[in-house]
């Protein structure tokens, strides 16, 4: 079977007329990573404006673990709509927010009391939890790592990494915020072993909190299970291990970022789950919503309760559609049916992905956690001098052949795959074929080049 239609160049005629609209009338501080524009989409499959069907890997950037409008998550909408839109839990009580609460207190880890406090991004997630944590502890210090994502306001993008892309011009930012080294076992020195290198890695984490600041100041440490801007670098469970117990020695709260990677995204509900820790709190939006803007911060009830009444809150957090598009998205990504099959689906992309190691010199690295995989390119394996212009060219070539594809990294130098985790074996060869396609057709363009020079 054949998923990809291409009828016309990409962008179509139809595509570039909307593309020249949204150049007048949108920021140009909006990025986009494709000339796409969607006209509609179903499972793991996109229609553009000009007929032309494309397979989805970048899956909302990780919103779409069940696909693209899954049809359970659209009824539900639809019946909801039709009884109540909006009310705001400020104002009044609603059976969907409180049944998304308990879902989520259910199959959060910990042996703990849970509550829930439900929000629209992301970013307000996070915004929450330091909160929560600062509240709780009655500290004001929060700990953080080299090349995390946790958001765009102004508090949350202090505590991002990555400085051109998403900080740069935006400043002054928020205090009290420390950013401390995170391992990243590929570009690790040669001359050690991972063993070494995990070693020296804890060395400097305990360093951190004599250097930098005193953990008796420290409200949370807040980390990715497996970080998703730095380009999916699953921390080692050594290092989050010692997180955990240095937390649990000097009363600080540990917060687990699982927006990205939880969900499903790595073959279990909640990326930590890998790891056999317990945070404190869990951040999560994303594919909590399957496409609908609604995010959550779940954990110990008592740090949960420790914000005065009116402390947290909003008018549009846990709508009622939203709650319900959410209820969905928990209740069928808990069963081990869905989470088994994300782990076939993991194990069918890094099987292939394996593969380009030996094809292409290109290609630096593979790695990730079940489905959530990424590719990195450098231009030289020993140097690993990171290859973003030779990326983003692979991703064009990607796109015009039919395949929806974003970057990620510290570099820009890395392909993330995040696609839907509802499709057939069928629909990911036929993706990864392209994506191959792509990758080839890009090195043997630069060895041209270079035989014409």
């Amino acid at each position: 079977m054949t998923y990809i239609q291409i009828k016309t160049e990409i962008p179509g005629p139809k595509a570039k007329n909307m593309l020249e609209r949204r150049a007048r009338a949108v920021s140009s501080g909006v990025a986009r990573s494709t000339d796409v524009v969607v006209e509609r989409a179903q499972g793991a499959l996109v229609e553009d404006v000009d007929g032309n069907t494309f397979i989805d890997f970048a899956g909302g950037i990780g919103m779409l673990a069940l696909g693209h409008c899954p049809e359970d998550v659209t009824r539900a909408m639809s019946d909801q709509a039709s009884k109540l839109v909006h009310m705001c839990a400020l104002v009044g009580t609603y059976e969907p927010y409180v049944r998304l609460a308990e879902l989520l207190n259910s199959v959060a880890p910990g042996s703990f009391p849970k509550k829930t406090v439900l929000a629209n991004s992301g970013a307000e997630a996070i915004e929450n939890a330091v909160k929560l944590s600062r509240s709780f502890t009655k500290r004001q210090a929060i700990v953080v790592f080299e090349g995390a994502y946790h958001g765009r306001t102004l508090l949350t993008l202090s505590l991002t990494s990555k400085y051109n892309l998403f900080k740069k011009g935006f400043g002054p930012f928020a205090p009290e915020i420390y950013r401390f080294p995170a391992p990243n076992l590929y570009r690790r020195p040669s001359y050690l072993t991972e063993a070494q290198y995990l070693d020296e890695c804890l060395r400097v984490l305990d360093q951190n909190f004599v250097a930098q600041v005193d953990p008796s100041a420290v409200a949370a440490v807040l980390i990715e299970p497996v970080q998703g801007e730095a380009g999916f670098l699953p921390v080692p469970a050594r290092f989050l291990e010692r997180l955990r117990a240095l937390c649990d020695q000097h009363g600080m709260l540990f917060i687990a970022d699982e927006i990205q990677c939880g969900m499903g995204r790595t073959g279990k509900f909640f990326a930590i789950e890998h790891y056999g820790i317990a945070p404190d709190l869990i951040t999560t939006a994303k594919s909590l919503g399957a496409g609908m803007p609604i995010s959550a911060v779940t954990g110990r009830a008592d740090v949960m309760d420790a914000a005065h009444t009116g402390g947290v809150g909003g008018t549009y957090g846990g709508s009622p559609l939203a709650c319900a598009a959410a209820i969905e998205a928990v209740e069928t990504i808990r069963t081990p049916e869905f989470l088994a099959r994300a782990e076939e689906i993991g194990r069918l992309l890094k099987r292939r992905l394996n593969t380009w190691r030996e094809k292409f010199p290109l290609v630096g690295d593979v790695r990730g956690l079940g489905p959530m995989q990424l590719v990195e390119f450098v231009r030289d394996r020993e140097t690993k001098e990171p290859a973003p212009e030779e990326t983003l060219a692979i991703i064009k070539r990607a796109v015009a052949r039919g395949l929806i594809l974003i970057r990620a990294g510290l570099y820009s130098n890395c392909i993330r795959l995040m696609p839907p985790l509802i499709a057939e074996d069928a629909l990911y060869e036929e993706g990864l074929d392209v994506l191959e396609e792509a990758i080839a057709a890009h090195v043997n363009s630069m060895k041209e080049a270079v035989a014409k020079a």
